[in-house]
């Protein structure tokens, strides 16, 4: 390799690098913004022309939110909502996914496109019809309705993840295991489920994120403030005349720790999840 080529290689890697910085750069400033506003007074967060970084660093927005407020309430439903429903799904999609890709039947590929098209819908048309099917049954403003509507939301997105995990699978050993004496459910959770445990913790970890983060759904399935969640918890700190800003940013750098300590646990699992996804043979 000559000069020549080696400065070209190492202009390419640097503007990579550039390039990636950048877009670091862009990805962190809100969130720095945000940690320092969950710092600054509501005089201060109003103020023109804006402080990088509040003069008098103060606890008062957080000490509002986690002791005046009712945000650890909200936190213990969004928590059990998210989980519950994360794992509900996982492992329902866990069993139509070794279904769709270990059998075949008539019909198989149109249900396997229905259940993708599913995903195409807004929620906000299937609002409605979940609200009038939960007050129906008497789940409307409970945490077991939210967990049903979360469950079959994230349901289909489990499906076609957890497939492409099982696809990679080789069915000789479901095979070898049911010559050993298991039946099929016992090839599928003795055998099967081990290997895609990482894919599991990748489609659980995507599908309590999507809980975790909604809005639409829990403000039009809840009522009562016993029931709400996090993100309800900081919309209702917009209010029609007056922001609490700074109890709006120690809210949401509060509501973003649980995904992120989430995600920093179960990182190694998720990445050997995405990259065991990733190839199939």
């Amino acid at each position: 390799m000559n000069m020549r080529k080696i400065t070209r290689y190492l202009t390419g890697r640097q503007f990579a690098y550039v390039i990636l910085l950048a877009m670091l750069v862009f990805n962190l400033i809100p969130f720095f913004w945000m940690l320092s506003t969950s710092f600054k007074s509501l005089a201060e967060s109003f103020q023109t022309p804006p402080t990088i970084w509040p003069n008098n660093p103060t606890v008062n927005a957080y000490t509002k939110v986690l002791v005046y407020g009712n945000f650890p309430l909200y936190f213990f439903n969004s928590t059990v909502i998210s989980l519950s429903s994360a794992v509900f799904s996982s492992l329902i999609g866990a069993l139509a996914a070794y279904g769709f890709s270990r059998f075949f039947f008539k019909g198989r590929y149109f249900l396997m496109g229905a259940i993708l098209a599913s995903q195409l819908l807004p929620g906000v048309l299937l609002v409605g019809p979940y609200f009038k099917m939960l007050a129906t049954v008497g789940l409307y403003d409970t945490r077991v309705g939210l967990i049903i509507a979360f469950t079959t939301i994230t349901l289909p997105f489990s499906t076609w993840m957890l497939k492409g995990f099982i696809d990679g699978v080789p069915k000789e050993l479901d095979q070898a295991a049911m010559v050993d004496g298991c039946s099929r459910f016992g090839a599928f959770t003795r055998v099967v489920f081990p290997v895609i445990a990482p894919g599991m913790v990748a489609t659980i970890i995507f599908a309590f994120l999507l809980a975790w983060g909604d809005l639409l759904w829990c403000l039009s399935l809840t009522n009562s403030e016993s029931m709400a969640t996090v993100t309800l918890g900081l919309s209702r700190l917009v209010g029609q005349f007056r922001t609490e800003w700074p109890q709006l940013m120690a809210g949401s750098v509060v509501a973003a720790l649980p995904p992120v300590a989430l995600y920093l646990l179960l990182q190694q699992h998720l990445v050997k999840g995405l990259t065991a996804g990733a190839v199939k043979e």
